[in-house]
């Protein structure tokens, strides 16, 4: 019985450090993206994104029927699942400013062109998610 006991008790603690492991490795992960976004490109907030947007290229990663149900005025569609093929063509001498429904997949998107040498990269901090300025709807 006490055996049983133990053994049921050893396999629940023994859960529990494999969850806790994976869930630290999940936050690691995550801080890990964020300082390598940091390094890679500048966050605006909505009101810098809107000065600076006028001079810019304007990457939406979302994919295309979030794109077409409301986008930031300017901006050209590069669905993230698509990026790798279509990211050659942007230019190298304009700044990029990038954004998707929050920024995970911006600061991705920043980190891959910055190792193909894109240097003026700007991620919409909050994301389309928080853009209060001007929208365009495709239909």
């Amino acid at each position: 019985m006490i055996r049983g006991l133990l053994a049921a008790v050893s396999i629940w603690v023994i859960l529990n450090i494999v969850l806790a492991l994976i869930i630290l490795g999940f936050l690691a992960y995550q801080l890990y993206i964020w300082w390598r976004g940091k390094k890679v490109a500048m966050l605006l907030i909505n009101d810098d994104f809107k000065a600076g947007m006028h001079k810019a290229q304007i990457v939406d990663l979302r994919e295309k029927n979030n794109f077409d149900s409301g986008h930031i005025l300017g901006a050209r569609n590069m669905p993230f699942s698509q990026f790798r093929i279509l990211r050659e063509s942007l230019r190298k001498d304009m700044p990029i400013y990038l954004y998707d429904q929050g920024k995970a997949l911006s600061v991705r998107a920043a980190v891959q062109l910055h190792k193909l040498g894109y240097q003026k990269l700007y991620i919409l901090k909050d994301g389309f998610e928080h853009w209060d300025g001007k929208v365009k709807k495709s239909n």
